[in-house]
């Protein structure tokens, strides 16, 4: 069936509890052999997708090598807006775990249940599908609630105010919800969102984050809360269509230091054990500023994680979180950055302790 955009259906005016099921607890699996090579109901081939299938220890300097020379330019013909998630991922199933990878500084607890998170935000449009599969059964994963966010085309994150995101004086940024959103997969575990491409920003390359969410409560604002998340992940791009939009009008005014796909710290820890976090995609006209489709497939590894809200949108707009790595006062970015854990400090991103592996979080 056709993908409809936007999809309206999937905008509830009532509250109630999400009817998606708790997956079953796994706490760890190789990504080879797959956990589908035995399964009676989904073949096991191959990845239907340009990577070669690394062993758990193979290094990461290797694996990124490898994803950075990848082209990831679908060589599907025809792709519009509204192509078949069927036509996108095919038959097969690849059950290779993607690794959890840090949500960063900017995650905002309850969004809008939406399809189009653009809000007029200049950009190349992109139209997005995630195919979520269940690691227990190699099935897709239905009314799990997907929610996305990504930094505009000038590199600043709605929702949070700290420094290095836009203008730090700009308390109004607080109450901004453009390029976040929270939406359902359907019955082929697929979620389908309208964003802009994202930009880049400081220590960072072009990326768009993932946190996928069950058992939580729709209210009645179109808003998601609670549940649990069973998976924190980051998608990047070819480095050849992230300079390839960066040439385009709006994206040229982003003042950010590139960070090369090569260079990114969360590529590397995505790209273990095998997996591809680089977004297939084709090109929805002659050229970028026609418009982007990306699509990737991720596993699903079931186990509950841990999150800390940067703020929290609210009937009265957002509100930062008491718990929030977001510091006051002024301070230099980069400064004494802690991860998810610290106690606030002086400057923003001044947490103490750091993340679980004491490395900076983004």
């Amino acid at each position: 069936m056709a993908i409809k955009w936007p999809r309206d259906e999937h905008s509830p005016t009532t509250s109630g509890t999400s009817s998606s099921p708790t997956p079953s607890m796994l706490s760890e699996i190789a990504p080879i052999p797959s956990p589908c090579a035995n399964s009676s109901s989904v073949p096991w081939t191959v990845v239907p997708r340009p990577l070669t299938i690394f062993v758990v220890n193979a290094a990461s300097a290797v694996l990124t090598s490898t994803l950075v020379t990848t082209n990831h330019k679908s060589k599907l013909t025809g792709v519009t807006a509204d192509t078949s998630s069927s036509v996108l991922f095919g038959d097969e199933v690849a059950c290779v775990l993607e690794p959890d990878v840090t949500y960063g500084p900017y995650y905002v607890l309850g969004e809008y249940i939406r399809s189009d998170m653009r809000e007029n935000q200049p950009g190349v449009d992109m139209y997005i599908d995630v195919q979520v599969i269940d690691v227990s059964s190699c099935q897709s994963v239905a009314d799990m609630y997907v929610d996305f966010w990504h930094a505009n085309a000038t590199g600043v994150y709605s929702g949070v105010i700290a420094d290095g995101n836009g203008d730090s004086s700009d308390a109004t940024n607080l109450d901004n919800t453009f390029l976040r959103g929270v939406t359902p997969t359907d019955e082929d575990g697929v979620a389908q969102m309208i964003f802009i491409f994202p930009d880049h920003y400081v220590e960072r390359a072009t990326h768009l984050h993932f946190i996928g969410n069950y058992n939580g409560t729709v209210l009645s604002n179109g808003t998601y809360s609670g549940g649990s998340v069973a998976h924190v992940g980051q998608f990047l791009f070819d480095q050849d269509l992230i300079t390839s939009v960066h040439e385009q009008d709006t994206y040229v005014t982003n003042t950010h230091e590139f960070t090369l796909n090569t260079d990114d710290m969360w590529l590397q820890a995505a790209a273990a054990d095998g997996y591809d976090p680089v977004m297939e995609y084709a090109l929805l006209g002659d050229l970028v500023a026609d418009g982007l489709f990306v699509w990737i497939s991720l596993v699903d590894m079931t186990a509950a994680q841990e999150v800390e809200e940067a703020a929290t949108l609210t009937a009265d707009g957002g509100v930062i979180s008491n718990d929030s790595v977001i510091g006051g006062g002024a301070g230099d970015f980069g400064a004494s950055m802690g991860g998810f854990g610290g106690s606030v400090g002086s400057g923003n991103f001044a947490g103490s302790a750091g993340n679980a592996d004491g490395q900076p979080s983004k």
